[in-house]
This record gives C-alpha cells, structure tokens and sequence, in this order.
C-alpha cells in the first residue's frame, strides 16, 4: 500500500540522465536520446529506473489527470466525456471544441472568460483545415481549452472569482497544488507557467509515476477512480483521433496514458503498475518505444505493445533503420527451468 506522507521537494539539479534510445541506421547508431524511465511495481515499490529519476523536472501535460483530480475533489460534477476532456490535451477537433463550449455553458460563462492563450488546433490535419478555411486561432482551439473551461467551473462552483484563476495564490491553484503533492507525495519544488498559462509544478518522475498509479488503483467512485475512467473510456476525448496515447489506451485493458511536451510520458494499470518516461531533448519519436518497453518491463505483453516499438527510419523510401529503447530496458527474460 501507498503512504499518504508527503517527503521534501525533489531538489533542483541539472538531471543526470542516461541513454534511453537509439537511431539506429543501417546497423549504426546514428544518434541517441538521453533521458530518465522508472517502473513502479503495484506495491507501488521502484520495479526498474534509468537515469535520474529523482530530479526536480517539469511534467507539462503529463499532470493534468492529477489537475482533474484536484478539481473533482473541490465539487467538479462532470463524468464521462466531458471529465476526459477536463484532463486533456486535446487535437481541437470539433466534439474538443463542442465539448468545452458545453463545460462553459454549465459554468454559464463564455469563451471570453477563457485564461489560455489563443492558439490553432493542435492536429496538424485539423490546423490545415483552419488554415485553409480562413480561421484564425482562438482560445477554444488550443489544446488545453478543456481543462480551462473547467478551471472556471470549479470556481463558479466554489464561489471563487474567475479573475485570476491562474495565478498560483489563487484559490483554484492553491487547491490544485495541494493535491499534486498528496498525489505525488512530495513537495512542489517549483512553480513556473505553463504553455497554456496555467501554473505549472515541478516534481520528480518517481512522484510523477506515483501520482498516475495512485489515480488508476483509486476504489471505484472516487474523484481518482471517475478521472482514470472517463479518460480511458473517451480516449480520443482526452487527446484526438490518430493520437499515440489514445491507441496506447485502446490496446492495453485498463491502461491510463497521458503524454506531456518535452517527451514526458506517464501510463499506469489499475493494480498500481507504473511507468514514467522523460526524454531529454523533448523528442516525441524517443517517447514512445521508449514508454512501450517500459510497460513490458511492467509486465504488460509484448503483442499488446506491438504497434509501438519506434518511428522507421528511411533511406530511399524505404525502412533502413529505427528508433530503438537501449537493450537495459528491455524485460529480463528468467529462464525456465530444465
């Protein structure tokens, strides 16, 4: 079991991080991509890490299921749907922007009242099509509207004013930062402004994995256990069609994904099971195979996780090499006994 202690702050450093994955081109490791990987086991124990896990680092988006735990907890009654879409990073495909335009109706304020700053889809098929369309950005189309729509919910809810719902001293935040720091249990280390706007709390990886453990093996009808449902069951609802987190979910039973920008990936079963993955210099193409050999290492079967071992490499159009995890990550294979 879990203890509900919450330790100091991971202490601010320079990471120091270790080779995660390589490029591999024609038999040749053609570069490598540092970074840092833990492995919780259920009893939420360190299974397996590389690199530094215990740094203070920045998990960007990869938090945002524990934002939404934060807001559910201080009376936020949205389910299903719309819950996922509370805790996503979405593409700003029209059932993203129906969804926020339906939690700002509910809040009974407008897309004015929003904090992010305007921004175009993040789908670059979706973005085209704006482009081509005429459209211009907007505060429902960035990635993070949803999450902000219920940002302001909850303080309608709560009474708490809607100006400066994102500054750190506000109501809003300052129960937001409480329970990042139930979840993770350790201390804030730092807080700085995220892409959207919206406060943004350093801690460790290994807090960072615990949090999302913490999240999925929540008892049924908990603040916890209604945001790891909504957004496995409306995967698409928390990113968009085509995403690598939403497939993630919809191939492992009961799986819980959530990426971040700067190569931040956090995934987590509902026994506890729990992976973390920083890449260092931020590259989606590392994040990926590199989260996918980490679930093996937690036990979850190689042919669930099979779309996902690495972006091709190509020489002439044609498959030369690919994104590899480095052979320490890979699952100790125990021998069976003669």
């Amino acid at each position: 079991m879990y203890s509900s202690s919450v330790a100091d702050a991971p202490l601010i450093r320079e990471p120091l991080h270790a080779p995660v994955a390589h490029l591999i081109r024609g038999g040749v490791v053609e570069g490598i991509h540092y970074g840092s990987v833990v492995v919780l086991g259920a009893d939420g124990r360190v299974d397996f890490q590389l690199g530094d896990i215990e740094a203070a680092f920045y998990p960007r988006s990869a938090i945002k299921p524990v934002q939404a735990v934060a807001m559910v907890r201080a009376g936020l009654p949205l389910d299903g749907d719309l819950l996922a879409l509370a805790a996503a990073s979405h593409s700003g495909e029209e059932r993203h922007l129906a969804g926020t335009r339906r939690i700002l109706e509910l809040a009974g304020v407008t897309e004015d009242a929003l904090g992010n700053v305007p921004d175009m889809p993040f789908d670059p098929v979706v973005r085209d099509a704006w482009v081509r369309e005429g459209r211009l950005p907007s505060r429902i189309a960035h990635n993070c509207s949803g999450k902000h729509a219920a940002m302001l919910y909850t303080c309608v809810l709560n009474d708490w004013p809607l100006d400066g719902y994102l500054d750190p001293g506000h109501p809003l935040q300052q129960a937001v930062a409480e329970i990042v720091e139930d979840l993770t249990g350790q201390r804030i280390a730092q807080v700085t402004v995220d892409g959207c706007g919206a406060p943004l709390f350093s801690v460790s990886l290994h807090g960072l994995a615990r949090a999302t453990a913490r999240i999925t093996s929540a008892a049924p009808g908990t603040p916890e256990a209604r945001v790891a449902d909504a957004m496995r069951e409306h995967a698409e609802m928390a990113s968009g069609a085509g995403r690598d987190v939403a497939a993630l979910m919809r191939a492992v039973p009961g799986l819980l994904s959530k990426d971040g920008f700067e190569g931040v990936q956090v995934a987590a079963l509902p026994d506890g099971r729990a992976v973390a993955v920083k890449i260092a210099d931020g590259a989606n193409r590392a994040r990926v195979p590199v989260a996918a050999m980490a679930l093996a290492r937690a036990g979850v079967s190689a042919e669930l996780l099979a779309e996902f071992q690495g972006e091709a490499l190509l020489g002439g159009g044609r498959e030369v090499g690919r994104v590899r995890p480095v052979r320490s990550l890979e699952p100790v294979v125990v021998p069976a006994c003669a």
